[in-house]
């Protein structure tokens, strides 16, 4: 395919690489990519072994040496340089996220220029790395504060936003000094090489050492060499609690730093003085796009009693008339699942539900060969249920919807914060008090609560990332930038005594 030619994609590929070097070739451990289109294989990726990635670390520490020393506003200029050839590849790029991960073209395109937009964040960012001066008790002494790159940081992404959640920290943590070591998931291992084959272009022409943008490809022991590894101070880890459970523990052991951003059992409560069709097409985007694979997904619905079998037919009328098939196609909105695995996983949680005394409303069913082509389609689901049931409580990866009553504002929240994850929430009402009452204190207790707005679709403006088990990190915008670098308070004796803080006194003669 042509997409695949203008980004460097052959049918078998290094996974491994420096940024303008890839390492490894012949004979050796290969991961196959499939496209859940219709599982056909794309290509051959192969696997980093140890003595690669100890060449990558290496490298890295030594680009680190010069990298850390070049301007922050140059630094800048080389990401403002990175955006510019993700627009020329945007089309090409966005195709292949769409092949590989299986969401939608426009959710492809629109995870390319997510991209795009956190390369010209981190730009004007590159120019505000900004510490603060405090005044000293000391007469004639100065005290401030700035901010150093960490060195190494390691980014372990999910096959779900297989470039964008790299780019958000990438991008921040290059303005910052650091040099990264990128591992994507080996569900869609292309997207990492096109992402690298991109940056190499800019990496060249400024004639930058090898080290400074680093891609190594494999399972989770590549993963675990990463979070074992004394050199790497900063991990930021983006998949399930299981696997965030497991990178914490590792890393916390050897004292490291971890941005984590794990899993979303996310709720919007839907109150009975709100504009019904807003909520209905917003809930809708939540819950079926990229097939229920967002960690921004929605997956609980809180609607108010009066109005649960009005918003439940409105639903069901919107999830018939939903195109699902080929995403490459411009007219489908629901695309396949990521493989035969997160099939399973959703059928299994249908029948759990199910036992537990949930009404199927609608859909659920695996699209059989003869409807679709060999890919893992799933018609999304809407379900009835309780919010205390086992099966709710738990994050299925999955376009399935569980419909919730509520009576009053307080059941609601109630009802919306008990659960063990915290990323993205969501209320629609048209009520003020209910609005505010929601972003309160007392309202919503993940990291990013909206008003007339669904779960999904966060802007780079703000930082992302959730709290209780989604495991408190932030990425992106706002001051997340602080999490790439460290802090360092500095005081300056500038009088020609030597007064101590507190009124100390200590004479020696």
């Amino acid at each position: 395919m042509d997409f695949l030619r203008k980004l460097g994609i052959e049918g078998t590929n290094s996974g491994t690489s420096t940024g303008q070097e890839f390492l490894g070739s012949g004979a050796k451990e290969k991961v196959a990519s499939y496209t859940p289109i219709d599982n056909t294989q794309i290509a051959d990726v192969t696997v980093t072994t140890r003595e690669e990635y100890e060449q990558v670390i290496e490298t890295a520490r030594e680009a680190f040496k010069e990298w850390r020393m070049i301007p922050a506003p140059k630094r800048g200029d080389i990401v403002r340089q990175i955006g510019l050839e993700l627009r020329e590849r945007k089309e090409y790029l966005g195709r292949l996220v769409t092949y590989e991960m299986g969401k939608i073209y426009q959710e492809g395109l629109g995870e390319v220029q997510e991209m795009i937009d956190i390369c010209d964040f981190a730009v004007g960012q590159s120019r505000m790395l900004y510490g603060k001066t405090m005044p000293s008790e000391r007469p004639r002494h100065r005290m401030y504060e700035q901010w150093h790159p960490l060195g190494l940081t390691g980014i372990i992404s999910a096959f779900n936003f297989p470039v964008a959640v790299y780019s958000w920290n990438a991008m921040i943590a290059a303005v910052a000094g650091n040099v990264m070591i990128w591992k994507g998931s080996e569900k869609t291992p292309l997207c990492g090489i096109a992402v690298q084959n991109i940056i190499a272009k800019v990496l060249k022409r400024n004639d930058l050492p090898e080290g400074i943008f680093n891609l190594v490809t494999g399972d989770r022991k590549v993963g675990e060499w990463m979070s074992s590894d004394e050199r790497i101070p900063l991990i930021s880890a983006t998949g399930s609690i299981r696997m965030g459970r497991e990178v914490a523990k590792t890393v916390a052991a050897r004292l490291g730093k971890t941005i984590l951003e794990l899993g979303g059992n996310n709720a919007i409560i839907v109150s009975k003085d709100t504009d019904l069709e807003m909520a209905a097409r917003a809930i809708a985007f939540g819950a079926v796009g990229t097939c229920g694979q967002r960690c921004t997904s929605t997956r609980r619905l809180i609607i108010h009693e009066e109005i649960f079998d009005s918003l439940k037919e409105r639903l069901v009328e919107i999830y018939r008339d939903i195109i699902i098939g080929n995403p490459l196609d411009n007219d489908t909105l629901v695309g396949p699942m990521i493989d035969q695995q997160a099939v399973d996983n959703m059928q299994k949680a249908l029948e759990e539900v199910q036992k537990e005394g949930g009404e199927l409303v609608y859909g659920g069913q695996v699209l059989d060969k003869n409807q679709l082509a060999e890919g893992h389609y799933v018609r999304p689901a809407i379900v009835t249920a309780q919010n205390d049931w086992d099966i709710v409580q738990e994050e299925t990866f999955a376009p399935i919807l569980y419909l919730i009553q509520y009576a009053d504002l307080d059941e609601a929240i109630a009802l919306h914060n008990n659960v063990r994850q915290g990323l993205s929430s969501s209320m629609f009402t048209l009520n003020l008090r209910e609005a505010e009452t929601f972003l309160s204190a007392r309202g919503s207790d993940c990291g990013i609560a909206n008003i007339n707005v669904g779960t999904s679709g966060a802007e780079i403006g703000g930082a992302f990332g959730g709290e209780k088990e989604t495991g408190g990190g932030r990425e992106s915008g706002s001051d997340a930038w602080k999490a790439y670098m460290r802090r360092q308070t500095n005081t300056i004796n500038w009088s020609d005594e030597l007064p101590l803080a507190q009124g100390i006194e200590f004479d020696v003669d």
